[in-house]
């Protein structure tokens, strides 16, 4: 069994709708996978009812973003309850500021000279959580960068000309979020922290650890491994997959946990409501 507990619709910025995704997912030998979209669940049941077709279980997933330290830290939630109310009132402040952010990214843009509208932006976004992957993405159509990497590295990656930070929640409060509704919380690409706080969100009480993904080297993978066990914590992993420019078509199948990582999770959610 191939579990993918990472990967990304046109709900935030993936580039392709669920059903396609599912497809997408089946075709690479995919039997479970998560939707993992940024601050937006509206793609979870669109993807479920499209794997029951497949023979693909969909895991109701989440990415959030939070801050500490002025470190950018990204947190994986499995298993939630998507119509928590709480969780819901989390998601539509989040969906609002990321337009005032895409609208303030845009304006720095402009005053670099750049032929951009927060319009353009939009239309790559529709109806997802907008981030700055919508704007690389109308950066590369109106030709003013060659590629999707460029719009990070000249204009909109961190600290670039136009970067502009997102309003972000602690990880304690993320936390405590995701305990609410019901799921589990893992701490996504840990290779990407600092140390100090991979052990602070240990302390903070994380289920758990993404040990797999595609910008982990192997030293990192058998690191986070000796982690999770050392402290009875539970390993994630997946692709990370978003498709389109970013050109990471050859990730699904490629990384994945397995089937015994997943049935831990599932007692685990067991203990939890027993």
């Amino acid at each position: 069994m191939k579990v993918d507990l990472h990967i990304h619709t046109n709900y935030s910025d993936g580039a392709y709708d669920p059903s396609t995704v599912v497809q997408k997912s089946a075709k690479a030998g995919l039997n479970i996978i998560s939707i993992t979209d940024h601050d937006n669940v509206d793609g979870i049941k669109e993807a479920i009812e499209c794997g029951k077709d497949l023979n693909v279980e969909v895991i109701p997933g989440l990415e959030i973003s939070t801050d500490l330290e002025d470190n950018e830290i990204h947190l994986l939630a499995y298993f939630i309850d998507v119509t928590n109310e709480e969780l819901q009132k989390y998601l539509k402040f989040f969906r609002e500021e990321r337009f005032y952010r895409a609208k303030r990214i845009v304006k720095k843009l402009q005053n670099l000279g750049l032929n951009i509208t927060i319009d353009h932006v939009m239309e790559k976004a529709k109806n997802s959580a907008v981030g700055r992957p919508h704007i690389a993405y109308a950066l590369v159509d109106l030709g003013l960068v060659n590629d999707y990497y460029e719009a990070f590295h000249k204009y909109i990656g961190d600290y670039a000309p136009a970067y502009e930070k997102k309003i972000h929640v602690s990880p304690v409060s993320a936390l405590k979020l995701i305990s609410d509704a019901g799921g589990l919380s893992f701490i996504a690409h840990p290779g990407n922290i600092k140390d100090s706080i991979l052990y602070y969100l240990i302390k903070s009480g994380i289920d758990g650890i993404e040990t797999i993904h595609p910008s982990h080297s192997e030293t990192q993978i058998r690191f986070f491994k000796g982690i999770v066990s050392q402290y009875c914590l539970l390993s994630s992993g997946g692709s990370d997959y978003h498709g389109g420019k970013k050109d990471d078509e050859g990730n699904l199948g490629k990384y994945y946990i397995t089937e015994s990582q997943l049935d831990a999770m599932r007692k685990m959610l067991i203990k939890n409501n027993s």
